[in-house]
């Protein structure tokens, strides 16, 4: 019976590794509330075009927090790397790093 549980531990620990797989987009990066006006507070976001449409992921992870500055009064091209996940129906990208490519 331990080596069952033990085996399911496995097989779910490698789906979710699995999934959680590191990418990088390149898009528009910019300040949620004071131009996008989605939200009612500060959020750094980097809008991606996909398929003829404008995919907004919304940044967590501790490189944004200093990032944000420059973002938040004019958007920058920028190209972030992390994971993707979905939050109360939004997109989160954890990113484990992010840079400015040009000025806009």
């Amino acid at each position: 019976m331990k080596s069952l549980a033990l085996l399911t531990g496995l097989f779910v620990a490698a789906a979710l590794s699995a999934s959680a797989e590191e990418l990088t987009l390149s898009g528009k990066a910019t300040c949620a509330k004071c131009d996008l006006k989605l939200s009612k507070t500060c959020a750094t976001v980097l809008q991606v075009e996909k398929d003829g449409k404008t995919v907004t992921y919304y940044l967590e992870g501790k490189p944004v927090s200093g990032f944000h500055k420059e973002v938040c009064s004019e958007a920058h091209a920028a190209k972030a790397t992390g994971t993707v996940s979905e939050k109360d129906g939004k997109k989160i990208l954890t990113i484990s790093k992010i840079e400015t490519t040009k000025a806009k």
